[in-house]
């Protein structure tokens, strides 16, 4: 995991660098009122709900058209050798998303800042008010989309008793259980068949991921299992991809995300009030 997260104080040594793109990945509900406005110095914004998402898809979040991808990329000036930082907020929320979906068209250097922007702050370094807008488009074009990167509800459906094919399902312990709600109103709670409940705040201590060691121990259970492969749900697939990237260097198997997660699979199977 620590190949793909980066701290403040690496960050703050190369904050000028003309090949690093840094963009902040959070959602506009997400920001509290202290923080409105601010950013890290050169940092861009990552629009995820509108330039990096399928506008017409039933669900939420859904992986948009390689082609929607592209422009998105090319509008932030994102180049194919550049290296890129991402960062959210509430510390690690929206930002494994991001990483996930840049590494699925292709991207190698890109990373996670550890803590995000309120670590940045706590760290002593500096915020400015206004997101770099000087940057000339780009001419991008993806070499290629990992498309068994991305789950469907079928595949979930065919393998749903495969033995080494696992289901991570990265929602509160209450949710997974159904004794709680489920945030959207027409769905009941529940789990997917067979899947294993690892709440994405078991993997994150004071908006920072945990170590690699503490990891370890939450993973134990599936490293025993020795999968062939993890798929990752949740909700809409935000908090999925920050289990995912958790069990980057600790479980070495091929690994993907189911996007519809939750909300595709409860209101596909009927769990509706």
């Amino acid at each position: 995991m620590s190949k793909n997260i980066v701290s403040t104080t690496w960050l703050a040594k190369r904050i000028d660098n003309p090949n690093l793109i840094i963009l902040d990945a959070t959602f506009p509900s997400k920001v509290p009122m202290e923080l409105e406005g601010k950013c890290i110095k050169n940092a861009q914004y990552f629009d995820l709900k509108n330039d990096f998402s399928n506008p017409e898809a039933r669900f939420p979040n859904t992986f948009p058209s390689i082609e929607k991808f592209e422009k998105g990329c090319r509008k932030l000036g994102i180049h194919k050798n550049s290296d890129i930082i991402v960062y959210d907020i509430d510390g690690i929320y929206t930002s494994p998303r991001v990483w996930w979906m840049l590494k699925t068209i292709g991207f190698d250097n890109v990373y996670v800042l550890n803590g995000g922007l309120t670590k940045w702050i706590a760290d002593g370094f500096e915020v400015i008010n206004n997101y770099k807008t000087d940057v000339a488009t780009s001419n991008f074009k993806a070499d290629f989309l990992k498309t068994d990167a991305l789950r469907s509800y079928l595949f979930i459906k065919k393998h749903i008793s495969f033995e080494k094919t696992i289901t991570i399902d990265a929602r509160s312990k209450g949710r997974f259980n159904n004794t709680e709600d489920d945030l959207r109103k027409e769905l009941k709670s529940g789990a997917i068949p067979n899947s294993i409940n690892i709440p994405y705040s078991e993997i994150l201590k004071n908006g920072c991921f945990k170590s690699e060691a503490e990891l370890e121990v939450v993973f134990k259970r599936i490293s025993a299992i020795n999968p062939s492969e993890l798929v990752f749900s949740c909700g809409s697939g935000i908090t999925a991809c920050i289990v995912l990237l958790a069990s980057e260097g600790i479980i070495n198997c091929k690994k993907s995300i189911y996007d519809g997660s939750w909300t595709e699979w409860a209101t596909l199977e009927g769990h509706l009030k």
